[in-house]
């Protein structure tokens, strides 16, 4: 049958016809996906890689090298990865190395490896897990978990995927209805990080903005919740509340008293709490600690043990920064066994997630207690002791630069200023139809090579303007970064005043 449908001859004019008629073209694609933004690799990011070709294929510029600030990848800014990791990964996909060349391994690494592969279908990475992950994996997880909270998780609430981005987007697929007179409502923080933007934009959700309170160390306030939320109802149906903590792009910690406030909000609206606690092993004050909104919901009593809450966690951020591995994972506190099945069941149709991801969040919640855990707790304890240090730093080298205030880094590992644009700054992006700060970090990109975010771009009240920034270039990079900007700045305000 293929070979006689190969064989009917077609006319030009029909062929034409049904090509066009089936062309997938810009004006008949996805409005949902042409509308999405993603500010973190957005035009700026865009022109910064062709200032890097250009400096490699020789071309004068003012400045030798591309500082990229725009993205929290630490390997890519100069991080060394935890051997452990490494040593697990490593013989994850080469097993023969346990028995061939053992003495090149710690002892906990071959151990781990020979755990987890041991819960592998076939005992090995190449093979499918089950789609909720490897059995070890899963149970590591959860020992962590009660672990750091003191309440007790369980393995059926536990599921993994390619990078905490991919547990989010199932989560939310999940709250989703198809009625377009009356929408489902996301809460997001402003400002937030673009993947809660562009996924309500792919889903055709309707982003509810909930603004953080900039002057009180970007902390939530309940009357800004009310606010967003009454208001929301005239346009969809409020079904979530996300919050990032510690914060990105904003490095907050938020205190246990105002996550308590947040969740008897959501559990007064019947709202989901979709916690995103990626950066939670990144905390720089000397007197805080990190904690879970699962642990507050806890301690609140049985009066919210109906409340709905899924908490996300990943190996990109922290101390590993193994963004390319792909690993997160979701729990779920609170869902009916009906839901999670369903869930599961979504899950399911993209098979599994990455397996070196699920042995690299084993590395992760599971340190080594053998003879791999004293290097283990040197490299951590170097990477987070360095990040600390350099959150420090940008903190108060930012606040030296006339018109940049910049609230103190707690966590995560970004800095969020704000800056004072002169007024015909302001109006020449206006004419130009570009938010003034992208005006500013587009002269800065040119003028010094430093590539930011501008904070129009995770969103910001109306009237102020910010930029993002990493604190995971090296120290001696981010000495150069924040000289430069201090003389970019002057001379932008002297050019615009």
């Amino acid at each position: 049958r293929i070979q006689i449908l190969f064989e009917i001859p077609m006319s030009k004019t029909v062929r034409a016809t049904h090509s066009a008629a089936n062309m997938l073209t810009i004006s008949n694609m996805n409005p949902c996906v042409k509308e999405m933004q993603y500010a973190v690799r957005g035009p700026i990011v865009i022109k910064a890689a062709e200032l890097e070709k250009d400096l490699k294929s020789g071309k004068k510029l003012p400045f030798k090298q591309v500082i990229r600030a725009n993205i929290g990848d630490a390997h890519a800014m100069g991080q060394k990865p935890i051997t452990f990791v490494r040593e697990v990964a490593s013989l994850a996909m080469a097993p023969y190395l346990i028995k061939s060349s053992p003495n090149l391994f710690s002892k906990d690494a071959i151990d781990r490896a020979t755990e987890i592969l041991s819960t592998a279908h076939g005992g090995s990475a190449g093979a499918y897990t089950d789609s909720v992950g490897l059995p070890a994996v899963t149970k590591h997880i959860t020992e962590y978990i009660s672990q750091r909270d003191g309440y007790p998780a369980k393995q059926e609430d536990i599921f993994v995927g390619t990078g905490a981005s991919a547990c989010i987007k199932n989560v939310m697929k999940m709250v989703l209805t198809h009625d377009p007179n009356n929408k489902p409502g996301f809460m997001i923080p402003i400002p937030q990080y673009p993947l809660y933007s562009a996924c309500c934009a792919e889903f055709d959700a309707h982003l509810i903005s909930y603004f953080m309170d900039e002057s009180n160390n970007w902390t939530l306030n309940v009357e800004e919740l009310e606010r967003a939320y009454t208001e929301s109802k005239k346009h969809c149906s409020p079904k979530a509340i996300c919050i990032i903590n510690p914060g990105n792009p904003t490095g907050q910690n938020l205190p246990v008293e105002n996550i308590a406030e947040i969740i008897k909000f959501a559990h007064r609206h019947s709202l989901l709490i979709m916690a995103d606690e990626v950066y939670q092993s990144n905390i720089y004050g000397d007197n805080d600690n990190f904690t879970s909104f699962k642990k507050v919901l806890r301690s609140l009593g049985n009066e919210y043990d109906d409340q709905q809450l899924a908490s996300f966690h990943s190996v990109s951020k922290g101390f590993m920064g193994e963004c390319g591995l792909r690993g997160g994972y979701c729990e779920l506190t609170n869902f009916p066994a009906d839901v999670k099945a369903m869930l599961y069941k979504l899950i399911s149709a993209s098979l599994c997630s990455s397996t070196v991801g699920q042995f690299a969040i084993s590395c992760m919640v599971k340190p080594p207690t053998g003879d791999a855990a004293e290097l283990y707790q040197q490299e951590t304890s170097a990477v987070l002791n360095s990040l600390k240090e350099r959150s420090i730093l940008v903190h108060n080298r930012l606040n030296k630069i006339p018109g940049i205030e910049c609230n103190p880094l707690q966590g995560a590992m970004y800095a969020f200023p704000r800056l004072e644009l002169p007024a015909r700054a302001v109006a020449l992006a206006t004419e130009k139809g570009i938010a003034p700060d992208f005006l500013y970090c587009s002269e800065l990109l040119d003028a010094t090579g430093i590539c930011v975010v501008p904070g129009s771009g995770f969103g910001q009240i109306p009237g102020t303007h910010h930029f993002r920034m990493t604190i995971l270039p090296p120290k001696d990079q981010l000495e150069v970064f924040l000289d430069k900007l201090a003389e970019f700045h002057a001379s932008f305000i002297k050019k615009y005043s």
